[in-house]
């Protein structure tokens, strides 16, 4: 399980960064050839990387739908927080 510090390093991801660490930490998964520690804390990284991934998707997703028609056509960006929509853990 990742620690806080490791969450708090990945919250300062982008996602762009996050998906390239992930690529590689797939790749060096599937090549091989470590002890069992390195593979398991590879695994733990790449399945801390996947989720903060899909938390980023999901913020960006959520943003795109809160974007409102306005009168006369225009549109209008809401600001939301992500903890607002996510249902309870």
């Amino acid at each position: 399980m990742t620690t806080e510090p490791e969450e708090a390093a990945l919250a300062d991801l982008t996602f762009d960064a996050a998906y390239a660490e992930l690529q590689r930490t797939v790749a060096a998964l599937e090549a091989g050839g470590q002890p069992l520690e390195e593979t398991l804390a590879l695994y733990e990284r790449g399945v801390a990387l996947e989720r903060h991934c899909a938390r980023l998707l999901r913020d960006a997703e959520l943003r795109i739908q809160r974007l409102t028609e306005r009168a006369g056509g225009a549109l209008e960006a809401v600001d939301v927080s992500p903890a607002e929509d996510e249902p309870p853990a």
